[in-house]
């Protein structure tokens, strides 16, 4: 089993995605179990105290991976996931991303169930970082 690195976790981000695998919804849905464990590891912090190299909920991140291919997308909740250029937390790229720091890598499956490796590049945008603490 490969070695997660640490992460951190704003205490609202937290919050909101135990209550969405509580539902019923997604109590079930495939990525539950990557997320859940996600969620054990993640140091908990308050949202103000985030810092702002960390992917939180409704960041947008640059990440590369393992083919050398560069992305930018949307960290976001499964019913804001409709658009080209966001990732859902619930799918396998999204839970992965979730409170890395630039510079972390991780390995994860791709939709197709390859292992990925994805390294964080750069936050360019992250909620917290602005002053908005609930999005």
């Amino acid at each position: 089993m490969d070695m997660k690195p640490p992460i951190m976790l704003s205490s609202f981000d937290m919050e909101r995605i135990e209550q969405l695998l509580d539902s019923s919804t997604y109590r079930n849905a495939p990525a539950v179990d990557a997320l859940h464990e996600t969620l054990r590891r993640a140091q908990v912090v308050l949202p103000e105290n985030i810092p702002a190299d960390v992917v939180t909920m409704n960041s947008a991140v640059r990440f590369v991976d393992d083919t050398d291919t560069e992305h930018v997308l949307k960290l976001v909740y499964p019913h804001q996931a409709k658009a080209h250029d966001v990732v859902s937390v619930m799918a396998p790229v999204g839970s992965a991303l979730l409170g890395l720091s630039v510079g972390q890598s991780v390995a994860c499956q791709s939709p197709v169930g390859r292992e990925l490796q994805l390294r964080v590049l750069e936050v360019t945008y992250q909620p917290e970082a602005n002053g908005e603490y609930h999005l």
